[in-house]
């Protein structure tokens, strides 16, 4: 790309869209349509700026590609340093993509301050793709911490009848969380001077100090992801958010725990990360069991995705802290392909609820009848979500189990077990919405999806089947990050077992 600040233009180019919208003056009427023009356009033509991103990304490459940089704080050694690896590529596609589609998701349904709803969103894109590029730990924590503000405002303004109660909880459970990880920046800086994440990726943290480091980016990632116990934020915030605050929440904002796993736990803390594995082990198959299990109980769609999350979330963080090539690339695989098929099943539930203000099951029963198309669309995404040969959702699961069953045939096993209940809640509800007998009265004139639902939904279909048919230009693109990564744990757990077979002689 020369010289041109391609990730740069990418991360502010949203920010940019939202001060443009900022000044639109007029009718209400009138502001409400430029708003949402502007706020489209915008963030259509950051995903073709972001699509560049991949088309000139070296694959056999594991260094940082694409990096900016400029002085920003240089008595205390910061600076603003912006790059992507295979690891997080993937990430900022996924945030590009899922931000038209919220916006035009939005089109019909928001008609109250419409213009600070679509700032909200374009501010939001800006924080998200910047804690994915970011190379300096503060620059991270910026953005980090950045989105939390317009996602406040997008449940606690546009939410459901509980919004400002979800809001407030899920701002509370993410800061608390945020601020250990802040004592830890600030622990690092102090013992290695600097702030830079390539520099700190090579610096060996004291064995005891690790630990320390660990567990306070632990408390942030784990809220984030969320993983058992620190889940009970995300049932609430999904129900009360707007259906496109949904979208993102589930699409990429719960994929920011996963991410800061594999760009600072694993590659800064190996010791600790190798020490506390069993802990992620339990963590996550007890979340993988139990949320599954609360997720068949449900009654409203919403929070039966939401737990689904959960458990899908699960995969991941044992995925993860396998430190195998097939464990940590399913991980990513897999928070890839739960980005795109949990924000669809989200504006699956919209569709409906835009037309009966309803997300009860019970409401539901024989749309196969009247919406032919829709039918259609939500099994595609529910047997992706089941992880159905063929679809993206396989594909992450399998590589998990496989990097799983290296370590134990145990942790195998209960992981799996995720794969069986996942199908057991995901046809629970397909059956119970779309088939059977046309029989309740408000249902006898309900509309199928309309043109620009079709296109809603059209790439998401696309990324789904293309994930699950050919992966390989996905899982070409990560593997040597990926490699890299397995190689400093395994240098970190060979250096650990020469210390100890040392101290035994």
């Amino acid at each position: 790309m020369g010289d041109l600040p391609i990730l740069s233009l990418v991360t502010f180019l949203p920010l940019f869209g939202a001060v443009f919208i900022l000044f639109v003056r007029g009718e209400p009427a009138v502001v409400a349509r430029n708003a949402r023009w502007g706020a489209l356009w915008t963030s259509l033509i950051t995903f073709v700026a972001s699509l560049f991103i991949w088309f000139n990304f070296d694959a056999s490459s594991a260094e940082f590609q694409f990096v900016d940089e400029a002085a920003w704080i240089p008595a205390f050694n910061m600076t603003y340093r912006m790059g992507v690896d295979g690891i997080s590529l993937f990430f900022v596609l996924l945030t590009t993509l899922l931000t038209p589609i919220c916006v035009l998701a939005s089109w019909d349904t928001i008609v109250d301050r419409v213009k600070e709803y679509m700032i909200a969103f374009l501010a939001m894109e800006t924080m998200m793709v910047g804690m994915f590029c970011a190379l300096d730990l503060v620059v991270f924590y910026i953005f980090f911490e950045g989105v939390l503000f317009p996602m406040f405002l997008v449940i606690g303004v546009w939410g459901g009848p509980r919004r400002v109660y979800a809001a407030f909880k899920f701002f509370l459970f993410t800061l608390a969380g945020s601020v250990l990880m802040l004592l830890a920046i600030l622990a690092m800086y102090f013992e290695s001077g600097v702030t830079s994440i390539p520099a700190l990726m090579e610096y060996r943290f004291p064995v005891s100090m690790q630990m320390w480091l660990w567990l306070a980016f632990f408390a942030s990632f784990a809220v984030k992801m969320p993983m058992w116990p620190v889940h009970t934020w995300l049932p609430d915030a999904h129900v009360e958010a707007p259906t496109a605050g949904s979208v993102i929440l589930a699409g990429v904002l719960l994929k920011f725990g996963g991410y800061g796993f594999l760009r600072f736990a694993l590659p800064m803390f190996p010791d600790a990360s190798i020490h506390f594995a069993p802990l992620i082990f339990t963590l996550s198959i007890i979340a993988i069991v139990y949320t599954s299990l609360v997720a068949l109980a449900q009654i409203d769609m919403k929070k039966l995705i939401a737990y689904s999350s959960v458990a899908h979330m699960g995969f991941v963080t044992v995925g993860t802290y396998t430190f195998t090539l097939q464990g940590i690339e399913g991980a990513i695989f897999q928070m890839l392909s739960h980005g795109v098929v949990s924000a669809a099943l989200f504006l699956i539930v919209g569709v409906v609820y835009d037309r009966t203000h309803s997300r009860d099951i019970e409401t539901y029963g024989g749309l196969v009848h009247r919406m032919p198309a829709y039918a259609l669309v939500f099994m595609v995404f529910m047997l992706a979500s089941v992880g159905l040969p063929g679809t993206g959702g396989f594909v992450g699961e399998l590589l998990v189990l496989v990097g799983a069953f290296q370590v134990s045939s145990w942790i195998a096993a209960f992981t799996a077990t995720g794969v069986v209940l996942g199908a057991a809640y995901m046809l629970y509800l397909y059956r119970r919405v779309i088939f059977g007998k046309l029989t309740k009265d408000h249902l006898k004139a309900i509309l199928d999806l309309s043109p620009r639902e079709i296109a809603v939904f059209a790439p998401l279909v696309i990324a789904v089947v293309w994930m699950g048919i050919y992966p390989v230009p996905f899982l070409d693109v990560m593997h040597a990050s990926v490699e890299n990564l397995v190689a400093r744990v395994d240098e970190a757990r060979a250096m650990a077992e020469a210390a100890t077979a040392i101290a035994g002689r």
